[in-house]
């Protein structure tokens, strides 16, 4: 008769003892090593790249073609905005050879052609009515639009985190005071606001220039006229996003450590409601560049969008052009960026890869 220790120490099926295959420590199935992790990160990286790199190219293919077709559409002929407009009063024999020196006389889609190649090589033209290159004038006033434009879009957020961090605890009557204000501030046109600027800081009190001047008392209004209807859209969304955040478990868990209402909501609400937020950055500057159109033309500022106005009304088809693509330009680069940022701040979507 076989021992009970006998037994225990026979061996099994396969030549091992019971006991020593049960003792015997089960083999973990392997992660990815860290070069496969290096790699699968970098193929993400390069198709979500590729991917913009696609779509930047294919955008400022169309924002080309439409503009192309779309300033033919005005009426007036090229050649007589080239000679100085209609008041100018050219000879027919002036009017062929100005068609003849800038290819106007050649088929729409000869010239169509022309146009891309041209800008494939960041070559604009020269303008119309300046007679100097339109790079030249597009670079006159660029920065000055680039400066407006950032400091609006700081100022914007400044006041929607402002407005939506008193909503959220001031109580009832200050959450409803802010979505009045919030809805008529995102409402309200820019030609108007700038126009109602004027005639209380610069008509009635006298404390601001009415036409922008060089330095910071010349950049207020202007700067506000932009930044006030953006702050009335983007606090909605802030108000949202730190409301749901207050409530989040991250939040309840701060308060349990005995963190102030003052630090959750600045540290742990704002950082987590800034995220959806950061997404809407690039949309947010690409309407401050739109507009700055009115804007620079209502306190006679100087910048692209003035530029682009006087050009439209003239006809000057290359530096409408060339301005038009630069700005399209710009905001794909401040697009991108912003979804660079997105990720950055936000893990989960840099393990989406290109699918996002």
């Amino acid at each position: 008769m076989t021992s009970l220790a006998d037994a225990a120490g026979s061996p099994g099926p396969g030549g091992a003892s019971s006991a020593g295959s049960a003792g015997a420590p089960r083999a973990r199935p392997r992660g990815r090593s860290g070069g496969a992790r290096r790699s699968g990160a970098a193929g993400r990286a390069a198709r979500w790249a590729a991917t913009r790199v696609a779509g930047a190219v294919f955008v400022l293919w169309a924002v080309a073609t439409l503009i192309f077709f779309g300033i033919r559409l005005i009426p007036g002929d090229p050649a007589e905005a080239i000679l100085g407009g209609p008041g100018s009063r050219a000879t027919p024999e002036a009017l062929a050879q100005a068609r003849a020196e800038f290819g106007l006389d050649q088929p729409l889609f000869t010239q169509y052609l022309g146009e891309l190649g041209r800008l494939a090589t960041g070559d604009f033209g020269t303008s119309y009515a300046l007679k100097v290159p339109v790079g030249q004038v597009i670079l006159d006033g660029l920065g000055s639009t680039l400066v407006l434009t950032v400091v609006s879009l700081a100022v914007a957020w400044l006041l929607a985190i402002a407005l939506a961090l008193w909503a959220t605890r001031g109580g009832r009557v200050a959450a409803a005071v802010s979505t009045v204000l919030e809805i008529v501030a995102a409402a309200v046109p820019n030609f108007w606001l700038g126009t109602i600027l004027i005639l209380l800081f610069s008509v009635g009190l006298g404390w601001l220039p009415a036409i922008s001047t060089p330095g910071i008392p010349g950049l207020v209004l202007p700067v506000l006229t932009l930044a006030i209807p953006l702050a009335g859209f983007l606090g909605q969304l802030m108000r949202e996003s730190v409301l749901n955040a207050l409530d989040a478990p991250f939040t309840v868990s701060a308060r349990a450590r005995g963190e102030s209402e003052t630090g959750v909501r600045l540290i742990h609400a704002l950082r987590h409601a800034a995220l959806p937020a950061i997404s809407l950055s690039g949309w947010a500057f690409g309407s401050l560049i739109s507009g700055a159109v009115v804007v620079e033309t209502v306190f006679a500022r100087p910048g692209v969008g003035r530029t682009l106005l006087n050009a439209v009304l003239i006809r000057d088809v290359p530096v409408v052009i060339g301005v038009v693509m630069v700005v399209a330009l710009v905001y794909i680069v401040v697009t991108i960026a912003t979804d660079l940022a997105d990720r950055i701040a936000d893990p989960r979507l840099r393990m989406q890869g290109g699918e996002r």
